[in-house]
């Protein structure tokens, strides 16, 4: 396992043998996480972050609007809270 240590910038260096591995390139972008087992970083994807976001409209036939469906969503977000009473 590659070692790297902490600068007092608070930065680290991604060793070699890793940055060639993942293809990783001077303006990647990372997601950082803590987990039980320590830190985890993730290359950030762009593509992926707005693949994500855009996966909610998959299922909506290209026969409907955007602002209809929004309409509808935030009309069962309403029955959805006053049946929970909020």
């Amino acid at each position: 396992m590659p070692i790297t240590k902490v600068t007092r910038n608070y930065q680290i260096t991604i060793p070699k043998e890793i940055r060639e591995d993942m293809d990783i390139e001077i303006g990647d972008k990372f997601g950082i996480t803590t987990t039980d087992e320590g830190i985890t970083l993730k290359k950030f994807d762009e593509v992926s972050i707005i693949d994500e976001c855009a996966g909610c409209w998959k299922e909506v036939p290209k026969s409907v609007s955007s602002a209809k469906y929004v309409e509808k969503i935030r009309a069962e977000s309403e029955k959805r809270m006053k049946r929970l009473g909020l």
